[in-house]
């Protein structure tokens, strides 16, 4: 870019002092959809690999060169890992398995399993990953391998299951666990452990039932290589960090330079196009700071990995020019393009791209490792784990500050199966539109872009700064990017939106209902029509006939794939409730009862579900399923109720006068009895026949967004009050039986009052979470209220309920 870009954009980077988030669970890098997503897990920029939010590494590192002297900013090398015994990922070994109970001594290595089917692993039934197909309750898997020798140093058990397991080595039980590994663990085998080894013939045993949805077995022996820092790389100071709705800006010393680090992802939630594209700007600003003239040298590195699944993928880089652009592109030699679904998966189709303007001074070649300012001048190359490496020469550098803008994309070339029918990304609507066009058009207004940045950030900022004060702020701050990222905007073959989230570190489902609901507040408060891409999924569902139930559906598939719902269980109550609501809760937003209008006869049928099913719900799954199956559930009860308000309203305003009166009377009633049969003295229990008992009632918070008003104040002042009496450092725990939490959930709880001091009480052990949780991954919205660490879930688009408060203010006047 041009020097009087740096200008001006320094200027506008001065405007964005109000912020006020300077520390996070992890910290959004690149953050543009479910795959292409990378985060820095660690306070300091360059003190760890860069990571995918499901952990795996997808490396950027960045050097900085001062007369002379190489200063590291971003990034760091992370361990690697030696094979031993190479487990499926890295090579297609033969083994042994049945999925009939076999003899008591079926582990022994004596044991005959020349009777047993041969597999090649890994085994399972996830698409694109399972090598031999395993759909059945249990597995019994043997693996026979051979040693030449058993002193390793610190050996590792190279394991992946899915779910219960038990591992046998040479007849020996050495490891047993009762839950799912989505990934590969890298378990230190014991001095016990390592005893059971012999040189020759070894045999690992492995017993794994399959609890329900994705079933796995690997297992291999590796060795951790930690890298040597090289001696002549400094690691660059860091002297702040901010977090604003659409960047994340560093500042360093680098010696006598001073190094302004900003990453923008543009998710412009009132501009779709631009929210769309795959591009992410690294910009990069060097500033003498002793009034003298350095010589100064930038170096960036992207690994492939981003484009993979796993690192062991081929790959396949090349270097080109197009659209006065010099481009870095990658991608996997197979190119599966959506033949993988599931949750801790990374995408393998489609291309990276690393671009900058085309200039005498910038460098672009790839190679094996990650090294700053190589000398390799490599074009195109083959291989696995390569680096993307763009170098450039910033010349002498003063007081006056200058700046390399380098971008980061993706073309995953189809996005999501819906129905059948693979589905272009929305901006490739324009048939003429390629990715390098993409770019240029990214790159020339880029000045701009920034501009409408800058204005979003501060707009999310104030809304919450005016609604809830500088904690909530910061907690809306970091919860922006996590939320709409989590999403993946596509229209259907119908032409309508769809913004499809995926079930981040949970199932992987897609276009799951009870998470969208959660997710709502954020796309009410700005832009409704990504909301309507939230459930013109489930509802074409419906209405199509492809869902035939009297009630919604759970979800759509498993991601990327929506071609019906893949959970396993129906939550009815629940999902008829929550868009029943939403639906009213968009026609709100919109001062018109246009969308409903469109629906009505799908919502006339949930609605008489819910007045029939939904007051006294029998045993059954709500959105907070990971607290098992419940009965008379209040809280669910309340969701109903509320869904039936909102219905009644609808039929009043769509002149449905005889569907009104029967439900007013009905939901009239309803909220008198609900109080009667849930009132618990101080307090509401959580079932209607537990009095001792009590839960968050954070389904009541929409009688009062929406300015329903059935429940009287008295309700929700009850409930606030005994809330106060039960908080734990990091927050309200859930309900009564167990000391975890959901965040998103405290948020609107929160909103239940209108006092500010009861609001700020309920609030701020949250905000206190946020910034002192020992987990460090992008935001964890289920945690324990005692130790502040998560207890599941992390990058969901959930956390878009934290903006429940500012859509509370946005419909006052509506």
């Amino acid at each position: 870019m041009k020097s009087y870009v740096s200008v001006i954009l320094l200027t506008l980077f001065c405007l964005n002092s109000f912020s006020q988030s300077t520390k996070a669970p992890a910290y959004p890098l690149i953050t543009h959809d479910p795959y292409f997503s990378i985060w820095s897990n660690t306070d300091q920029l360059n003190a760890s690999p860069t990571k995918h939010w499901t952990g795996n590494a997808h490396s950027l590192t960045g050097f900085l060169k001062v007369d002379g002297t190489i200063y590291q900013f971003l990034g760091a090398e992370g361990p690697s890992f030696n094979n031993i015994l190479p487990a499926g990922d890295d090579v297609n070994y033969q083994a042994k398995y049945t999925e009939t109970t076999p003899a008591e001594d079926w582990m022994k290595p004596t044991f005959n399993d020349s009777e047993w089917k041969t597999a090649i692993a890994p085994v399972g039934n996830i698409d694109g990953v399972s090598k031999t197909r395993w759909t059945s309750r249990d597995i019994w898997f043997r693996r026979t391998f051979t040693l030449d020798k058993v002193d390793f140093n610190e050996p590792l058990l190279k394991l992946q299951h899915d779910d219960d397991v038990w591992v046998y080595l040479n007849g020996e039980l050495i490891y047993t666990a009762r839950c799912c590994a989505g990934k590969y663990l890298m378990l230190p085998m014991t001095a016990e452990m390592k005893s059971k080894l012999k040189k020759g013939k070894n045999v690992f045993a492995i017993h794994v039932i399959n609890t329900g949805g994705g079933a796995l077995v690997d297992v291999g022996i590796v060795q951790k290589s930690i890298p040597v820092k090289p001696q002549n790389i400094v690691l660059a100071e860091q002297k702040s960090v901010k977090i604003n709705a659409t960047q994340t800006i560093y500042e360093f010393s680098c010696g006598k330079i001073d190094l302004n680090v900003t990453f923008t992802s543009p998710l412009l939630i009132t501009d779709l196009d631009i929210l769309s594209r795959p591009v992410s700007y690294v910009s990069t600003k060097v500033k003498a700071n002793d009034g003298k003239s350095h010589s100064v040298e930038l170096s960036f590195a992207a690994s492939t990995d981003i484009a993979c699944n796993v690192s062991s993928q081929e790959v396949s880089a090349n270097k080109y020019v197009a659209s006065n652009l010099s481009i870095l592109k990658a991608g996997t030699t197979e190119q599966a393009i959506l033949k993988k679904k599931g949750d801790d998966l990374r995408i393998d189709w489609g291309y990276m791209y690393v671009a900058v303007a085309n200039d005498k001074n910038i460098s672009q070649f790839i190679s094996d490792n990650a090294k700053p300012f190589q000398a390799g001048k490599i074009a195109a190359k083959t291989g696995k784990k390569l680096s993307l490496h763009t170098v450039a020469t910033m010349g002498s550098i003063g007081s006056l500050a200058k700046e390399q803008v380098i971008m980061l994309g993706y073309d995953d070339l189809y996005s999501i199966q819906y129905f059948g029918k693979n589905l272009l990304p929305w901006w490739k609507e324009d048939k003429s539109t390629t990715i390098e066009t993409l770019m240029a058009k990214a790159l020339k207004e880029y000045p701009s872009i920034i501009e409408k940045c800058l204005q979003t950030n501060e707009m999310i900022y104030n809304d919450a700064l005016k609604s809830g004060g500088t904690d909530y702020a910061a907690l809306c701050e970091l919860a922006y990017r996590q939320a709409i990222s989590a999403h993946k905007l596509v229209k259907s073959p119908e032409g309508e939106i769809l913004f499809l989230s995926k079930e981040n570190f949970s199932n992987g489902s897609i276009n799951t209902v009870d998470v969208t609901y959660p997710s709502a507040p954020l796309f009410l408060a700005y832009n409704p029509d990504l909301l309507k891409g939230m459930l013109n999924g489930i509802f074409y569902y419906s209405e199509s006939g492809k869902w035939k139930k009297p009630f919604a559906a759970h979800d759509l598939g498993t991601y990327p794939l929506a071609n019906g719902q893949t959970y396993g269980e129906d939550m009815p109550v629940e999902e008829c409730g929550n868009m029943i609501i939403l639906a009213a809760a968009i026609c709100k937003a919109e001062g018109k009862t246009d969308y409903a209008k469109k629906h009505w006869e799908t919502i006339k049928i949930w609605a008489d579900y819910l007045s029939k099913e939904g007051f006294d719900p029998a045993t059954q799954l709500c959105t907070d399923d990971f607290a098992g199956h419940l009965a008379r559930n209040t809280n669910l009860s309340i969701k109903a109720i509320v869904a039936l308000e909102t219905f009644t309203q609808l039929a009043k305003q769509l002149n449905e006068t005889e569907l009104y009166n029967k439900y007013e009377k009905l939901t009239r009633e309803y909220v008198n009895k609900w109080q009667e049969m849930a009132s618990s003295g101080d307090h509401f229990a959580l079932t209607f026949d537990k009095k001792d008992t009590w839960s968050q009632k954070y389904n009541l918070v929409w009688d009062k967004v929406l300015k329903l008003n059935y429940f009287p104040r008295s309700v929700f002042d009850k409930e606030v009050k005994y809330y106060l009496t039960k908080q734990n450092q990091f927050g309200l725990p859930l309900d009564s039986r167990a000391t975890y939490t959901k965040s998103d959930w405290i948020v609107w709880t929160s909103v239940l009052t209108d006092n500010k001091a009861d609001f700020d009480a309920i609030l701020k052990p949250i905000y206190y979470y946020s910034q002192n949780t020992t987990s460090r991954v992008p935001i964890s919205d289920w945690h324990d209220t005692k130790t502040g660490k998560m207890v599941g879930f992390q990058a969901r688009s959930v956390v878009g309920g934290y903006f429940m408060k500012v859509l509370e203010d946005k419909f006052k006047d509506k």
